[in-house]
């Protein structure tokens, strides 16, 4: 695998608030767009007949202070469903990590760190507050993704056999 550079995986990213301000050498940050939290009456089973998806409802958002051009989200401990403002659209042979921001993991909440394929929108992941209370404005920076390219191009094909050697008479 291969690290791609910021610049070129900005090219996978859409949707970007401020793309100079997003791509870094070997990275592109992406931001919150709507929180929702979850209804915890989810189901799984073995077989998926009694699957029940937790059901996402938007989490009402705040002016902080009066010259605010955007809302703000208080989260109290617990689980929540962001909605990125930006979609993915990645090659075959790519794959993409997706991992909190540090400036997440510092305000005390935390999602797990993912790898992407595909072209995915809309990209969503779950949120962890640790703590009492975070507070996120909206599109914050909150996540960090890096492309990386598969050595030897797309996903292996069926093996073939070996052709044999020919022997020289």
């Amino acid at each position: 695998m291969q690290l791609v550079s910021g610049k070129e995986a900005l090219q996978r990213v859409r949707n970007l608030i401020k793309a100079e301000l997003q791509t870094h050498a070997y990275a592109v940050e992406l931001t919150a767009k709507q929180l929702y939290s979850m209804n915890p009456t989810g189901a799984v089973d073995f077989g998926g007949s009694e699957y029940v998806p937790a059901e996402p409802h938007p989490v009402p958002s705040h002016q902080k202070h009066s010259q605010d051009r955007y809302q703000w989200w208080t989260l109290v401990h617990g689980a929540y469903l962001v909605e990125f403002n930006e979609a993915l659209e990645l090659a075959e042979d790519e794959i993409a990590l997706l991992e909190p921001h540090e400036r997440l993991l510092r305000a005390g909440a935390e999602h797990p760190a993912l790898f992407l394929r595909g072209k995915i929108s809309p990209l969503t992941i779950l949120l962890s507050v640790s703590g009492a209370r975070l507070e996120i404005k909206q599109n914050a920076r909150i996540s960090t993704l890096r492309v990386f390219r598969l050595a030897g191009g797309a996903a292996p094909k069926a093996a073939r056999p070996a052709k044999a050697a020919k022997k020289k008479r």
